[in-house]
């Protein structure tokens, strides 16, 4: 997938501005707080719907402006030519070739994109959430039917929830009612975890490839820690089915009594090691800073084998505490990724790098 070229009008930093990248690695540098990031987050609407910065539409405005309008031009390596418009006043639009996008979701994919920005190091050492999150995103992005199950737990979820509350108060019939949620839950957290699982250990083997690559002389690995216990490679989807069905039932009376879903998919983690240690716990900045790169160039190559695409990076601030010849190695991996977008305080000068001052393109825009 390649960015052609975007206009952005009133959105965060940027009054009007019109960016025009080229195919390979494009820099963006310039000093902080003159909107490169903002570049980033627009691209990033365009691709997913909200901003990686805040998910806040309102906070995206220009100061004392009453809308945003984005708009992007892609084209796909079928050479499909595809036109994002993102405009909000009050509420969001989206129009991808002229039509409007309803639910946001239907757009998911359509315009895959993998993202760095150094708040992301909370996959590494953060809540579970947020590694839930990476891995949602990462199968979303490549799986229609992934997105529509995980839309459909949480909705579903909510109800048994709602329920529960409601059996804490009154002990009316729970066996009925409690029972066909809890087999419907069952049927899309099993679909959800094998997914999960199987996403778990491939990423793992592109990880492999991405530390030898960079000459890291570590070991990482990925644990899916599931809240129904130790899952197997051959366990199938009917398998986890039986295993949440049963321990919905054994976890019932806990269940009303805390009047929320105590296992499930959205109560699972993902464990990282470095080196058979857990990398939160017993890593140094540097060597998880490096394992969030890594596992974010990792999941550029599972999207191109999944959907035959190569995404756009999009690469907040990458370079920062990082040595010169583990930016080299980046560099030369990125060169064979598709197009990046890079952000930096400073100007690079290495080879093959599009290098664009934001002060100059913000005059060449004010002509």
């Amino acid at each position: 997938m390649i960015l052609k070229n975007i206009s952005y009008e009133n959105f965060r930093n940027h009054r009007s501005l019109t960016f025009d990248p080229e195919n390979g690695i494009n820099l963006i540098y310039g000093q902080n707080g003159s909107g490169k990031t903002s570049i980033l987050e627009g691209i990033h609407y365009c691709a997913l719907t909200k901003g990686f910065v805040s998910a806040n539409d309102q906070q995206c405005l220009t100061f004392e402006t009453e809308y945003f309008l984005v708009n992007g031009n892609f084209i796909s390596e079928t050479e499909r030519q595809i036109t994002v418009k993102i405009s909000y006043k009050s509420e969001k639009k989206i129009t991808v070739n002229n039509s409007e996008i309803k639910p946001f979701s239907h757009h998911i994919g359509t315009i895959p994109c993998i993202t760095f920005s150094p708040p992301e190091i909370s996959i590494v050492n953060g809540s579970p959430m947020e590694r839930r999150r990476f891995i949602d995103n990462s199968i979303c992005q490549t799986d229609r039917k992934y997105l529509d199950d995980l839309l459909t737990y949480r909705r579903v979820l909510s109800q048994r929830n709602t329920l529960l509350a409601q059996l804490k108060e009154n002990t009316k019939d729970q066996d009925n009612t409690l029972s066909v949620w809890s087999e419907q839950l069952s049927r899309i957290a099993a679909a959800i975890v094998r997914k999960r699982v199987g996403f778990t250990e491939e990423i793992l083997q592109w990880l492999y490839g991405i530390y030898k690559d960079l000459s890291v002389l570590e070991e990482p690995s990925l644990l899916y820690r599931c809240s129904l216990g130790s899952i197997r490679k051959e366990d199938s989807e009917e398998i986890l089915y039986n295993r949440f069905l049963q321990k919905y039932k054994d976890t019932e009376k806990t269940d009303i009594f805390r009047s929320q879903t105590t296992i499930g998919p959205h109560r699972d983690d993902m464990q990282i090691n470095l080196n058979e240690k857990e990398i939160g716990k017993y890593a140094s900045q540097g060597q998880m800073r490096t394992f969030l790169i890594a596992l974010k160039l990792a999941q550029h190559r599972y999207f191109n084998e999944k959907i035959c695409e190569k995404p756009i990076c999009l690469l907040d601030d990458i370079f920062s505490e990082l040595d010169t010849k583990r930016t080299e190695y980046i560099l030369a991996l990125l060169k064979t990724y598709g197009q990046s977008i890079i952000t930096s305080a400073e100007k690079k000068t290495y080879g093959g790098i599009n290098a664009i001052s934001i002060e100059n393109m913000k005059k060449e825009n004010r002509r």
